[in-house]
């Protein structure tokens, strides 16, 4: 079972707070919400290799990057696997 998490984050600090929920690890989701609106949903591989994980990262830090850089506030939705699983 997944579990949801939501974090309110100002524009400047959308792509920081991503690195380090993705660093964190067991991440499925991220979807970021502005004014109850989704921007932008990326769906993360479950197990993938540290390595792959962070070739990977690099261009969807800069599409989440692009979508900050035009709000103010958002909500960053992280789904994470559970632990147990």
């Amino acid at each position: 079972m997944a579990k949801t998490e939501k974090f309110t984050v100002s524009g400047s600090q959308v792509v920081d707070k991503v690195k380090q929920l993705l660093h964190e690890g067991n991440i499925r989701k991220v979807r970021l919400v502005h004014e109850g609106r989704t921007l932008i949903e990326i769906p993360l591989s479950i197990g993938a290799p540290v390595a792959a994980l962070g070739i990977l990262a690099a261009p969807v830090l800069a599409a989440i990057g692009a979508f900050a850089a035009l709000v103010t506030e958002c909500t960053i939705e992280v789904e994470k696997t559970d632990s147990t699983e």
